[in-house]
């Protein structure tokens, strides 16, 4: 029997959240099931982008453009870059173990922090390489703490900000101040998933350190906000070498034909994008509110999801929550055994989660 190399015995695959059809077929439930677990917009896909996606449907007998010529175009007059300067991907999680490839041989190291995003400790897995990971501080990146980890064979430093599934964020000034100490030979990969979810002024403006030419790549994507999470698009913008280095390594037509149609259109709608925001907002203050008088810990958000800790085996409350048609995310595997990270929904979803919380708490 042929065997795996001995690194990729110990990758531990993306554990997601679970689909609606799923729990409906095991636990044979008949009312209205929703789902609150995988950071979906609640609002639904954009307008825009469903009718462009019906329009290119009557094209799918062909591939697609490899390239992704229109979309990088539009996506680099949206954001004033060069399209030389953006890679598109099978959402943005595709793009990451294309750079731990890149840069990562089996001896070097790549940084983050424990409870960032489990995907990048795939990536740098998928690379066979070492992967420091740096304790939080108050539930978000300690910057200095991972300046000091930095060794000689350091490549790649991740950041997600903000981060999943914490929901907190790195400021201006601490961006800039790590930038100032970080050796120029290091990739700084920037995970901004939910940027059009903040409205906050101190959060950091990674495209300042793009134009000052830094070794960054910063990812974004059309899962969140513009509600493309099945269509499985996002993108990444940095320097031209080193998007030309990921480019080689990316699989012919990676981003099919209705999804790079449903983006274009998608980056026009502005009404979506502001009622998703104001959905969000809303939420946020109606949930803050409602776990206070549960006497529920959470952490204030900067994304369209809650940090909460019930102080006791959160697969308990996992699985009474979804025997009442309400799926949620535990979130064990980034070190968090008490805690659920719950989507913010619609004003009715939100109502019918607390609602089912005085139940079963």
């Amino acid at each position: 029997m042929i065997e795996a190399k001995d690194y990729i015995k110990g990758i531990r695959p993306y554990k997601p959240g679970k689909p609606i059809e799923e729990v409906i077929r095991e636990l044979n439930l008949k009312a209205e099931v929703i789902k609150l677990a995988s950071n979906e917009n609640p609002l639904g896909t954009s307008p825009l982008a469903l009718k462009a996606m019906k329009q290119a449907l009557k094209e799918s007998f062909l591939y697609p453009d490899d390239n992704c010529y229109f979309l990088r175009n539009a996506l680099a007059a949206k954001f004033k870059v060069m399209p030389e300067e953006i890679i598109v991907g099978n959402g943005s999680v595709e793009i990451l173990p294309l750079a731990t490839l890149a840069y990562l041989n089996p001896d070097d190291s790549a940084i983050t922090s424990q409870g960032a995003f489990i995907w990048f400790k795939i990536a740098v897995n998928i690379a066979g390489a070492k992967l420091i990971e740096v304790p939080m501080k108050n539930c978000a990146y300690d910057l200095k703490a991972i300046l000091n980890a930095i060794q000689k064979n350091t490549r790649i430093v991740y950041i997600d900000n903000p981060n999943n599934p914490t929901g907190t964020i790195l400021t201006k000034e601490e961006i800039k101040n790590f930038f100032q100490q970080l050796p120029d030979n290091i990739l700084v990969i920037m995970d901004e998933a939910y940027y059009e979810y903040i409205t906050d002024p101190n959060y950091p403006d990674s495209f300042k350190y793009f134009r000052e030419r830094k070794n960054i790549l910063i990812l974004r994507t059309f899962s969140k906000i513009y509600g493309l999470a099945g269509a499985r698009l996002g993108y990444g913008f940095s320097g031209k070498e080193i998007i030309s280095d990921l480019m080689k390594l990316r699989l012919s037509f990676n981003v099919n034909r209705i999804s790079q149609s449903a983006g274009i259109a998608a980056l026009d709608d502005y009404e979506h994008v502001e009622r998703g925001r104001k959905v969000n907002e809303a939420g946020k203050e109606f949930l803050y509110d409602a776990y206070k008088k549960l006497g529920l810990f959470y952490l204030p958000t900067y994304g369209n999801f809650i940090f909460v800790n019930f102080d006791r085996d959160s697969q308990i409350v996992f699985e009474a929550l979804q025997r009442e048609g309400i799926i949620t995310r535990t979130i064990k595997e980034y070190g968090f055994p008490n805690t659920l990270r719950i989507t913010i929904g619609t004003e009715s979803q939100n109502r019918r989660l607390i609602k089912t919380f005085k139940k079963i708490l």
